[in-house]
Order: C-alpha cells, then sequence, then structure tokens
C-alpha cells in the first residue's frame, strides 16, 4: 500500500509549513504568544481562515472545504511540529465537529460558516470536572421551561474555552441521556488558566444560562459524542506525531553538534543507540497514526472507535518514551521553558490528559475482546 502524499496533499502540507514558519521561526516566539491575551496569534487564525485551512473538515454546503481526513491530519502535524498554541484540534476539530455531526442544516451554516472564516472561536465543555473521558455528562445539567432551555453546572478543562466565542456544550437531560447545547460565551462564568504546555484552558461556570439545543431538542447525542472524541483523538495523535517528529530531530541534531571532551556527543555509542530507539519508536507511532487516520474514511464507527484506542495507546507509550529521552539526551536545557524539547513533551502529556492516557486506552481494548473463552491456569 502507497502512503505516500499526492501532489495536492504534498501542497498542503508545504504550504501550513511555510505559514507556521513566517510566525513560530523560534521558540521565543511561540513563548511570548502564549504569555499574552488570547494565548494564540490572532493574525495567524486569520490567514488560515485564509487559506481554507479552519474550513477543511466541513462540506460546501456548510462553508467549508470537504477535505477528508488525511488533510486534517497533515494540518495537525504541522502545528504540532511548530507546537503551535492556535486552538485548530480544539475549535475546528472537537467544538466544529460536534456541530457538524449534531447541527441542524441552519446552524451548520451559521457556525461552520462563521468558524471557517475565522470570525469566531469555538470550544466543547464537555469535560466534567474530575472527569475521565466519558461521553455522558456529569457536571452540566439541562432544564427546560416553556421550550426554553437553561443549563447549570461547571465544565472543566475547557480547552481553549477561554477565549472562545460560542461554546459547544454536552449536558445530562431531564428525561435522562444527554444533549449538546449552544451557549454564547456571555452567557457563562469563565476563569481562565494555563496548562502545563502554557496553552489555555478554562473552567466554565453555567448559572441558569441560556442554551439552544443543537440538532433535535431532547435527543441523546451520546453516540455522537463519543465518535467526535475519537475522531479528535486521532487527529490529536497527528498532532502529537508531528511533535516527535520535532523532538527526535532536535536530539538528533543536538548529538552531532554538542561537544564533549573534544567530540560531538554521537561519537558515544551509548547516546547513538538510545537516539535509535527514539526513531524506532517514532516509525511505530507514525504507521500507527496513518492508519488510524485512513479508518475514518469508512465511516464505522465501531472500527474508527477500536483506531482511536490503539493509536492512542502507541501515542502514550511513543510520546512518554521519545519526550523523557529528548529530556535526557539534551541534559539541563531540555528542562527549560525556553527550549522546544521540555515544552514539547509537556504538550504531549497535555494531549494525554485531555484525550485519553495509555491505561484509559488499554482497558477499553481489553473491555473489547469478547470473542475468546477463558484460558485455565495449568
Amino acid at each position: 500500500m502507497d502512503f505516500t502524499y499526492d501532489d495536492e496533499q504534498q501542497a498542503l502540507r508545504e504550504a501550513v509549513r511555510g505559514l507556521l514558519a513566517t510566525t513560530y521561526a523560534d521558540h521565543e516566539t511561540r513563548r511570548r504568544t502564549v504569555a499574552d491575551e488570547p494565548g494564540f496569534d490572532r493574525a495567524l487564525w486569520g490567514r488560515l481562515a485564509e487559506m481554507g485551512i479552519l474550513g477543511l473538515p466541513f462540506s460546501e454546503d456548510d462553508g467549508g472545504v470537504g477535505a477528508g481526513p488525511v488533510e486534517i491530519g497533515i494540518v495537525c502535524q504541522e502545528l504540532g511540529r511548530v507546537l503551535a498554541p492556535e486552538p485548530f484540534l480544539a475549535s475546528v476539530v472537537h467544538a466544529g465537529g460536534l456541530v457538524a455531526s449534531l447541527g441542524l442544516a441552519e446552524q451548520r451554516a451559521d457556525l461552520l460558516g462563521r468558524l471557517s472564516a475565522g470570525e469566531v472561536v469555538l470550544a466543547a465543555a464537555d469535560t466534567s470536572p474530575g472527569g475521565r473521558w466519558a461521553s455522558r455528562a456529569d457536571g452540566v445539567r439541562a432544564s427546560v421551561s416553556d421550550g426554553t432551555w437553561t443549563l447549570d453546572g461547571v465544565a472543566d478543562p475547557v480547552v481553549g474555552g477561554e477565549s472562545a466565542d460560542v461554546l459547544v456544550v454536552t449536558a445530562a437531560l431531564p428525561d435522562g441521556g444527554t444533549g449538546v447545547f449552544v451557549v454564547a460565551a456571555d452567557d457563562v462564568s469563565r476563569t481562565g488558566y494555563a496548562a502545563a504546555d502554557l496553552t489555555r484552558a478554562a473552567s466554565v461556570t453555567f448559572d441558569g444560562s441560556a442554551a439552544t439545543p443543537l440538532g433535535e431538542a431532547g435527543r441523546d447525542a451520546g453516540p455522537s459524542i463519543a465518535t467526535i472524541s475519537d475522531l479528535t483523538r486521532i487527529m490529536g495523535a497527528n498532532q502529537a506525531l508531528g511533535v516527535m517528529q520535532s523532538q527526535v530531530r532536535a536530539t538528533t541534531d543536538y548529538l552531532k553538534s554538542r561537544k564533549q571532551f573534544g567530540v560531538t556527543l554521537n561519537a558515544f555509542q551509548a547516546l547513538t543507540f538510545r537516539a535509535a530507539d527514539m526513531y524506532v519508536e517514532l516509525e511505530l507511532a507514525h504507521s500507527m497514526v496513518d492508519w488510524a487516520t485512513m479508518t475514518i474514511a469508512g465511516g464505522d464507527r465501531d472500527v474508527v472507535a477500536d483506531a482511536a484506542d490503539r493509536v492512542g495507546l502507541q501515542i502514550a507509550r511513543s510520546g512518554r518514551h521519545i519526550g523523557q529521552e529528548a529530556i535526557q539526551l539534551h541534559g539541563g536545557i531540555g528542562m527549560t521553558a525556553e527550549y522546544a524539547v521540555g515544552v514539547g513533551t509537556a504538550h504531549l502529556e497535555v494531549l494525554d490528559q485531555w484525550l485519553g492516557n495509555g491505561p484509559h486506552h488499554l482497558r477499553r481494548l481489553a473491555e473489547r475482546v469478547t470473542d475468546h473463552d477463558l484460558v485455565e491456569a495449568i
């Protein structure tokens, strides 16, 4: 099977890489960007919209481009490569994915059209305080009176929620199940904070906040929420792959240039072997990411869920290995916020905790093993 990109996909990669290079040519620029409000570059966000990047996943009828999962994965990889803090994964893939999957035609045209044009930023408020990667809502409750819906509760963490204009909220329905609602950011109380990788998240409090059902009112959207979460996990794996590619490249370059005892570090066989192990882990992750991304086109929810857990498990293991080795082989500088290697490892951990860590994916995979009889101990 041919895994190479075609000419259009390669052109997309080069275009996105070139655009990001104009903004994040060095890590210091990224540090300054995340230190100021809103935590990402608004001008770059606008240029991504002009290029059609923000509308890649959405149909042309909804104001998007109608691109496939491979193209979206390419963008995520390039964002990860430079640790770009722009909320593409949170706003376009996750929140936008919920709107595209559940919204009525007029809702999709409005929200996704404005998102694609760079006019609004969406954020998915679908995590309860202390909750662990569930598609049901525990922290926010929906109420209805005379056809008017309101929400009460807390969602935390909401990735990108501090600067979002519109929130896409999952909430427990009065009659059971989980619904999805659209809430204006002005109707909630938000407390923003920095994650370990210095990107921004928020704790969002709903207190009788006016809400509009996304799609059919009162419908249990649990299965669709779970599928969009799985798609986000696969695209998050693409972003993590970009981070790991950058870390391996930075580490090998460092070993070739840093001298000790009069020779470069790559002259020491033990260090070269460790770098080779990093490359092996990277290739394992790369293969899994490519496979998982291609499963999306089939449209089978069960296949996508299985792929999300398989790639999530591999990314968790490879990311931990590559991140730790990159820091250790760089020495003290690898731990500093001024150097991309340590921040990249923190970003891998943030993705891990946001989208599901290794034990979580392993447990979900184990739960699906139902076609084997019990093996008696000898």
